[in-house]
């Protein structure tokens, strides 16, 4: 991700970057809300924070999933959906990369249902810090998500509905543990960038480029460390996996160029691979072997995971890329890119992507794979996620639309349950979806 020596405070969540959020696209008078007789209602902000939690019942009955009162505004949902798409600013580093990446794109075809609306949480309160970076929610299971809310990692429960702390970074953090290298004084006030959760475990990086560990099953935070000094030093992603000889790991990407891989019993430093240009992205295949890397170049790499080696270059984007994911059969994985597509590789011949995906308004900014390998998911900076049927060569794919920036999705280990964080002043949730399931016998009734 390039800084271009601008302050941190410029590339937060800066909304000439990031588009209109909806206050203020109503402020600007596309939406406002209406009295009875058709007259501006004197209260505006009143009518439209009164909207409450929606649930699958109420949404099969014709309740917006995000409790917009559409009949109070000037605005029809399709007309709205219309201007946001034609307004919406995408974020480029290179001048028109999403026009030239469009003519590539596939014709898929729309009309997948592959899963149902289920929650709307507005108790949920999902924050970005910077507008690029967009993978701050984590399923562990079906039922618990991990997410940023308010410089805080929150748990939040399906089956409960409650919303728990976790780990607050807006105070100071330290380790209660004694590890090689671990930074025993921690960090004050730190601005979390990325999060990744898994296995009870869950690693924080931050824009100086901090790394902060804690293991959700225990008490206290286990390593704290800041892998660089250096003034570009922002953490873009982290990967927890198991290696080939069956340890925990974790990588993370970063600003400086570097790829850092820690182990996870003694938070020791592996590998550390460097790059000519910043790491926004890693992904790791499923045997270990190999690693994507993209970041703040055209090309990604294919690179061998022992040595740092490029196996292969990537060469298909036309902007900077954010996103990279594999394919469980380790034979196919995809990067997503601010040209708008998300491309899909097969190792066996990479001198070409197999497919291009377009998005509808913006870059794909997260990729998941469900753990059966048949959807692959891809979500936009704001207002869509497109899952696409592997099995059907990404030929068919649902549409998830809905309104406000992404902070990030996430699909559970067994692929049941799909979240969705939701920035927005006003709007701000967590979607929950669940996968359909058909069950061929009930036919025969």
């Amino acid at each position: 991700m390039s800084v271009n020596g601008v302050d941190e405070v410029e590339y937060m969540m800066d909304d000439e970057e990031m588009g209109n959020t909806l206050e203020e696209e109503m402020d600007d008078g596309l939406l406002y809300a209406r009295g009875a007789t058709g007259n501006e209602v004197e209260n505006e902000n009143e009518l439209l924070t009164m909207v409450t939690d929606t649930s699958s019942a109420q949404a099969r009955k014709g309740k917006d999933i995000q409790g917009i009162q559409w009949d109070r505004l000037n605005s029809t949902r399709q007309d709205y959906r219309r201007t946001r798409i034609g307004s919406y600013k995408n974020y480029e580093n290179v001048a028109s990369s999403g026009d030239l990446a469009d003519k590539e794109c596939q014709q898929v075809e729309q009309g997948g249902s592959y899963y149902d609306f289920q929650y709307n949480s507005r108790m949920v309160k999902p924050t970005i810090l910077h507008f690029q970076l967009r993978n701050l929610v984590w399923a562990t299971s079906k039922h618990n998500v991990y997410l940023m809310s308010n410089n805080a990692v929150v748990h939040w429960s399906s089956l409960s509905h409650e919303l728990s702390e976790v780990l607050s970074f807006s105070g100071h953090v330290a380790p209660s543990e004694k590890h090689q290298g671990s930074l025993m004084e921690g960090f004050t006030g730190t601005q979390v960038s990325t999060l990744a959760v898994k296995d009870n475990l869950l690693v924080a990086g931050g824009f100086q480029g901090e790394l902060v560990c804690k293991h959700l099953n225990q008490r206290g935070i286990s390593f704290c460390a800041r892998m660089t000094l250096e003034d570009n030093a922002i953490t873009n992603a982290i990967e927890i996996y198991t290696n080939p000889s069956g340890s925990n790991c974790f990588m993370a990407s970063n600003n400086d160029g570097g790829l850092r891989e820690y182990d996870v019993e003694k938070y020791q430093l592996l590998n550390h691979f460097r790059f000519p240009w910043p790491v926004n992205h890693t992904s790791i295949s499923p045997d270990g072997k190999l690693v994507t890397v993209v970041g703040d170049h055209c090309e990604g790499l294919l690179i061998d995971s022992r040595d740092g080696k490029v196996v292969s270059r990537l060469v298909g984007h036309r902007d900077f890329s954010f996103s990279s994911a594999w394919h469980p059969d380790g034979l196919t994985f995809a990067t997503g890119n601010q040209d708008k597509t998300c491309r899909v590789w097969d190792v066996r011949n990479l001198s070409s992507a197999i497919s291009v995906l377009k998005g509808n308004l913006g870059a794909i900014r997260s990729i998941r794979y469900s753990s059966d390998g048949q959807f692959m998911m891809m979500a936009e900076p704001a207002d869509f996620v497109h899952i696409y049927n592997t099995k059907q060569n990404y030929q068919r794919r649902q549409e998830i639309d809905f309104f406000g920036e992404i902070s990030g999705f996430s699909l559970s280990a067994d692929g049941e349950s799909l979240y969705i964080g939701v920035w927005d002043r006003i709007y701000a949730s967590l979607l929950h979806y669940g996968r359909r399931h058909i069950f061929k016998y009930l036919d025969a009734l």
